[in-house]
């Protein structure tokens, strides 16, 4: 288990599950320790009836800036990419219980693609949501190639997905990809509001409507499975190396 991530009981819904960043020196970057600890969260809380929503949260001013850089690097000088990442996706995507997240600041790759898998989001009027992926040489991933288009049209999908452009809390609502903006400081307390909420329903209920919405799985397992062969393939690229030393050189 790691410290850079929080795994707490809300005070005012103990049925609420909360999984916090808590690496804010590094941006919230995630480790592979980190995905291992999110995991391991989110199957705990699937195996246990007394919590019936899970709720992500980072720190002040950043919710994530996406993989830890070293772990990327690390693997394209030939190392051990590990199945962490994917692991952790197949987790979220699989979620039996409700996922909320809570926005303030940065969302950079998976800090951006986490919450297509989410049911509710909040974030604050000052967030950046943006997807470096093939700036960076590489692809999508947390099958947000498949999920992003569905919800946002193939246009908008292309330009946060390949033209990495960043949207304003304003264009992530009106994309789809967020539910509701609010003020940094309103972040953590709407964002426990709502999992308060959705945890006060009769959990069954609950569950089959939203199973219902959510449809079978399948297809989003398979796409993240194809995304991160590309995405290791890449990795490896000369293009990829070369990108990542600019980006080390900043």
């Amino acid at each position: 288990m790691t410290d850079h991530i929080l795994i707490e009981r809300s005070e005012t819904a103990p049925h609420v599950q909360i999984i916090r960043f808590n690496r804010p020196e590094k941006k919230n970057a995630i480790t592979r320790a980190m995905y291992q600890a999110m995991t391991d969260a989110l199957k705990a809380a699937d195996q246990t009836p007394d919590v019936r929503v899970n709720v992500f949260l980072g720190t002040e001013g950043c919710f994530s800036a996406g993989n830890d850089m070293a772990d990327f690097l690390a693997f394209a000088m030939g190392g051990s990419m590990g199945r962490e990442v994917v692991d952790f996706l197949i987790a979220l995507a699989s979620a039996r219980k409700p996922v909320v997240s809570g926005v303030d600041g940065l969302a950079i790759g998976i800090g951006t693609t986490i919450h297509l898998h989410c049911d509710l989001t909040v974030a604050s009027d000052r967030s950046l949501f943006k997807t470096p992926f093939v700036d960076l040489a590489l692809v999508p991933e947390a099958a947000s190639s498949l999920i992003a288009p569905r919800i946002m049209g193939h246009q908008r999908a292309f330009a946060l997905l390949a033209l990495g452009e960043g949207f304003s809390a304003t264009q992530a609502k009106e994309a789809g990809l967020i539910w509701q903006v609010t003020t940094p400081e309103a972040v953590e307390s709407e964002t426990l509001a709502l999992a308060a909420k959705l945890a006060a329903k009769p959990p069954e209920a609950l569950r089959i409507a939203r199973d219902l919405m959510r449809g079978s799985p399948e297809a989003v397992l398979d796409r993240i499975q194809q995304e991160a062969g590309h995405f290791a393939a890449q990795l490896k690229s000369a293009e990829a190396r070369a990108a990542f030393e600019a980006f080390m050189k900043r």
